[in-house]
């Protein structure tokens, strides 16, 4: 099966650095196949079997606290999840010098439509809409200082998702198509 592994809080601010060729040698270390890295911000895609998502988040949160020393929170996210949040990305929301737009994954604790109602966002600003996994938001980039959604960081619920903006997400999609049709061949 194909999965991307989202690491929460490396390589920010000098903080949790991760080399991504280590981290990619330690996921294969622990038997993950085909392991991809995309940019600085922990993104791996990768395919295995015979594991359940859990069984995924320790085997892996492990190998990272052994490799580098550091808990490091992983989001592990099935090609079938992420198909899930691209088919409710709009196309044209980009994240550009007009645009900006996120996808805020999220962990299971907090994975439901409810979670709508819980986010400090103004919907004269922002659009914001739920996909199974995912916040999405995006505001036109003049007006994101005002938008209430930069008030979300820092609190609890903030510490329950790991965010990623259109871009990323679109590539880390791409990645895990070209890894399901290697696994095919």
């Amino acid at each position: 099966m194909v999965y991307a592994a989202l690491l929460r809080g490396i390589n920010v601010g000098g903080n949790n650095k991760i080399d991504m060729k280590t981290l990619k040698a330690a996921f294969e270390q622990v038997g993950m196949n085909n392991v991809v890295t995309y940019i600085n911000s922990g993104n791996i895609v990768f395919t295995a079997a015979d594991y359940t998502k859990d069984e995924l988040v320790q085997l892996l949160e492990k190998a990272i606290l052994d490799t580098f020393g550091l808990q490091i929170k992983v989001l592990i996210v099935s090609l079938e999840d992420m198909q899930k949040v691209m088919s409710t990305l709009p196309a044209s929301w980009t994240n550009d010098d007009k645009m900006r737009s996120d996808v805020l994954f999220l962990w299971e604790a907090i994975n439901d439509e409810s979670i709508l109602e819980r986010l400090p966002y103004k919907p004269e600003l922002e659009t914001v809409k739920y996909a199974p996994g995912a916040i999405l938001w995006s505001i036109d980039k003049a007006t994101v200082t005002k938008g209430g959604m930069t008030k979300l960081i820092g609190t609890k619920l903030y510490q329950q998702m790991t965010i990623r903006n259109v871009n990323t997400t679109r590539k880390i999609y791409e990645l895990m198509l070209a890894a399901e049709k290697q696994v095919k061949e």
